[in-house]
Order: structure tokens, then sequence, then C-alpha cells
């Protein structure tokens, strides 16, 4: 019996390109509906090291679309829910936990600490989205981020595109606007959709941290923009010189 685990993966991107993944550190800030799938196939695809960032835990609202949501880890960090199933998937992977809120102010020691090759934006507030994004340009680190997926179900429509070029996704607006009003503009990847969000599933709310407004979801979207995300990461990695 072959135990390598990830035979059908070095069948597909070969001995080196499966190398490159095994010598590649991710940094994924945002282990929720999007990161969280984006971080598994990360994980699956034989990522050598993954840093998590995360300070939520996991609540009942949750469990129709996030990974490592489930009645038995209600009120656990997702970050390390997360880091008990990755481990139970590659034992060998290195695994660095971080259950913390990231701010503008705490964003350059992270990444100073960290030195991620890679770094996978699921944030879901502008302004730590924002700074995470000018820090890893100001580093050059490769980034690619996640816009909205909420009050969206047509999959047909997600797509990976430049900031800039992107439309109908009240997220990348502000985030455009928010880096122009920090003096940035520059070419960044994004999955998108090019969905109008639908109205009614949006309310706005006074009791979270960071949110002015909350939107209703539905399962496969957050799951499918997280594995763009893998996927731009892992072409990326694998077809490097």
């Amino acid at each position: 019996m072959n135990n390598n685990w990830q035979q059908r993966t070095e069948q597909l991107f070969g001995h080196v390109g499966t190398e490159h993944l095994r010598k590649t550190h991710v940094l994924v800030v945002g282990v929720g509906g999007v990161g969280a799938y984006a971080a598994e196939m990360l994980c699956r695809s034989g990522i050598g090291k993954l840093t998590l960032v995360d300070a939520d835990t996991v609540q009942l609202s949750n469990i129709n679309r996030q990974l490592p949501a489930l009645h038995s880890t209600i009120g656990y960090p997702k970050a390390e829910v997360l880091a008990t199933r990755f481990l139970d998937i590659n034992p060998e992977i290195s695994l660095d936990i971080r259950v913390q809120y990231l701010e503008p102010e705490n964003i350059p020691t992270l990444l100073d600490e960290v030195k991620p090759d890679f770094i996978v934006d699921a944030i879901d507030t502008i302004q730590p989205k924002c700074h995470l994004i000018c820090e890893a340009w100001h580093r050059r680190i490769k980034i690619v981020s996640s816009m909205g997926a909420g009050a969206k179900s047509d999959i047909t429509q997600v797509r990976m595109a430049d900031l800039w070029d992107t439309y109908h996704c009240g997220l990348s607006k502000a985030v455009r606007n928010g880096l122009k009003r920090m003096g940035m503009k520059r070419n960044l990847p994004v999955v998108f959709s090019t969905e109008q969000a639908c109205p009614e599933a949006i309310i706005r709310v006074d009791d979270e941290r960071n949110k002015k407004s909350t939107t209703g979801t539905v399962s496969y979207m957050p799951a499918t923009f997280g594995c763009y995300l893998a996927a731009y990461v892992i072409k990326e990695i694998t077809q490097k010189e």
C-alpha cells in the first residue's frame, strides 16, 4: 500500500511543484466562512506551514456555512478547532495559531514575526483589511483577498479579478475607497461575485465588534470563495520557477 497521501497531488503538479508547496508558509487571516475553507484546501494540498489568525469563537449562527462550526465546537476558538482538524489531515504540517483580533497597529508586528511567503486575506472589516493589504505591499509579500460573499447565492457568478475591476460588491467598493485614502493603488487579486446583493438579506447591527451590518448567507458561497483563494495560491506556488 502506498502511504504517500499526497500521491494524487504530485501526479498533478509533479515532484517539484509539490516540494514548492511543502516549503511554503501561508498566513490566513480570518478563518470563518471563507478563510477556513481556503486554509483547509491549502492544508490538503500539502502546504508546509500555516499561520491562522482569528479571535472569534464558534457560534450557533456559524453552523450554516463555516467549516469549524459544529454543535460540539460551539464556544471554542475557530483557529484552535481548525488546528486540531489540520493536524489530523497532515500530521507533519507546521501550525502557528494566533487567537487575536487583527488591528491596524498590530499588523506590522504580526508580519515581522510570522514572515509568510503568501497571505490569504479573509477579513470582513474594512480598516484592518486595508492595513493588512498595504503592509503586505510594503513588504512585497504576495497577497490574495476575499471580497463579499454575503447576501449572494448564484455560485456561477463568482470570479477572480483585480480589485479595481470588480463591481456589484459593496466590500470591494469600501476597500478601494480605503486604499485610495491611504494613497495606495496597486493590482490586487481578489475573489468576488458579479451578482447584485439581495437587499432583504442585509440588516444593520449594533452589538458586533467592527461590524455595522450582518448578511444572510448560504452554505456553498463562502466555501466557493475559499476554494478560489486556495486555488490562486496553489497555482502561484506550483508554477513558480
